[in-house]
C-alpha cells in the first residue's frame, strides 16, 4: 500500500507542476493576443493614409501605371504567402490554413510559388504535395513583424528564375470572436478594379485638394509598395493573434483536464490512505481483544 500511495503522491506532484506550466502559457498567450490585436488597430490610421494617397493617384494617374488586371495565363508569375506557426499546442490552426490554401491553389493555373511563414504549416504543405520555395520564421513580437514583411517583399521582387510575380495571394487565420478564428484568402496583386474605383471616388477629407508630385507613376509605385507592406503586416499580426488565441483555448482545455485528473488522484490517494488507517486500527483492536481474552 505504501508504494501505491507514494506513486500517487508523485503523480499528484507531477500534475501540479504541469498545471503551473500550463497556466503560465495561458497567461503568455492571453497577453500576446491583446498585443497583436492592438497592433492591428494601430495600423488603421496608416492604412487610411495610404488609401487616401492611392485614391489621389487613381484620380489623376496614368492607366498603364495602376496595374489593371488582365486575362490570366498559365505563364503568369503567381505567388502565395501562407502564414502558420513554428510551435505546436495550437489545435488545428495550421491544418485549417493549409487546407484552405490547397483548395485555392487547385483553382489557380500554372505553378504557384509558395512562401511559408512557420515550420508547422510548411510541413503540412510539403505533405500535401505543395513544397514551398521559401520558409520564414514566425515573428516572436510585434517589433519583429516589419523585418519579416521586408524579407517577404524582397524575396518576391528579386526572383532569379521564372516569370516575375504579378499575382500575389495571402492565406492566414483571422480572429473572429473569443478564441475562435477563420481562414482568410486575400489577393493583393493585381489590384482589384472595384477597390480602385471606390478609392478614386472617395471624397478628400479636407478642402485642400491633393496634388501628385514627382511623377504619378513613381508615386503610385511607392504607395502600392506601402499598401503591400500594410496588408502583409496586418495578415501576420492577425495570424499571430489567432495562433495565440488557439493556444489559449488549448491551454484552457488542458488546465481543465489537469483539474479533473488532480481531483481523481486526490480522491484515490485519500481513499487509500483512509483504508490504510482503517486497517491499522483494525489490527490494533484485534490485538487488544486477543490480549483481553
Amino acid at each position: 500500500m505504501s508504494e501505491t500511495t507514494e506513486n500517487l503522491r508523485r503523480q499528484i506532484d507531477t500534475a501540479a507542476d504541469l498545471q503551473s506550466v500550463v497556466r503560465t502559457m495561458k497567461a503568455v498567450a492571453a497577453s500576446s493576443v491583446g498585443q497583436y490585436q492592438r497592433s492591428v488597430g494601430a495600423l488603421a490610421d496608416y492604412d487610411r493614409t495610404v488609401e487616401l494617397g492611392l485614391g489621389a493617384c487613381f484620380r489623376a494617374g496614368e492607366p498603364a501605371a495602376t496595374g489593371k488586371s488582365r486575362g490570366r495565363t498559365a505563364s503568369d508569375g503567381i505567388g502565395a504567402v501562407v502564414f502558420g506557426s513554428d510551435q505546436g499546442l495550437v489545435g488545428r490552426f495550421n491544418e485549417v490554413v493549409a487546407e484552405d490554401a490547397m483548395a485555392a491553389f487547385a483553382a489557380l493555373p500554372g505553378t504557384v510559388q509558395i512562401w511559408a511563414v512557420g515550420e508547422r504549416v510548411h510541413a503540412h504543405l510539403v505533405d500535401a504535395g505543395r513544397p514551398p520555395r521559401g520558409l520564414f520564421p514566425v515573428p516572436s513580437s510585434v517589433a519583429a513583424i516589419a523585418p519579416l514583411v521586408g524579407q517577404i517583399l524582397l524575396e518576391s521582387e528579386t526572383r532569379r528564375s521564372g516569370p516575375p510575380v504579378t499575382e500575389l495571394h495571402l492565406f492566414y487565420n483571422r480572429p473572429t470572436s473569443g478564441t475562435a478564428y477563420a481562414p482568410v484568402r486575400q489577393r493583393l496583386l493585381p489590384l482589384d478594379e472595384e477597390w480602385r474605383r471606390k478609392l478614386a471616388e472617395r471624397p478628400w477629407p479636407t478642402r485642400s485638394l491633393p496634388e501628385v508630385v514627382g511623377g504619378s507613376t513613381a508615386t503610385l509605385r511607392a504607395l502600392i509598395r506601402e499598401f503591400l507592406f500594410v496588408s502583409l503586416f496586418r495578415a501576420c499580426a492577425e495570424s499571430l493573434a489567432s495562433e495565440n488565441a488557439s493556444r489559449l483555448a488549448a491551454m484552457q482545455r488542458a488546465d481543465e483536464n489537469i483539474d479533473d485528473l488532480l481531483t481523481t488522484l486526490h480522491g484515490t490517494f485519500y481513499r487509500l490512505r483512509q483504508d490504510g488507517i482503517d486497517e491499522e486500527l483494525f489490527d490494533v483492536v484485534s490485538g487488544f481483544e486477543a490480549l483481553s481474552k
